[in-house]
């Protein structure tokens, strides 16, 4: 899983699997879920993402993390 943010257009997205989306589904305004082909969730884009998520907080709970990356 990997999150990328985007501070200057305060928009998230939450990549799930590394599989191509296929297909989209909107959710409001601001959410949209990617699905592959399989209509499986791939990934999901967050615009304004400030107001839907808390963005000073990044906490797991007994995640198998292998690798741990900071850009």
């Amino acid at each position: 899983m990997k999150l990328n943010y985007d501070k200057e257009t305060d928009s998230l997205y939450i990549h799930l699997m590394a599989r191509p989306g296929a297909d989209a589904v909107v959710i409001n305004d601001d959410v949209v879920v990617d699905l592959d082909e399989d209509r499986n969730p791939v990934g999901f884009d967050i615009q304004h993402a400030s107001r839907y998520v808390d963005l000073t907080l990044l906490e797991t709970n007994a995640l198998p993390v292998k690798t741990l990356k900071a850009r």
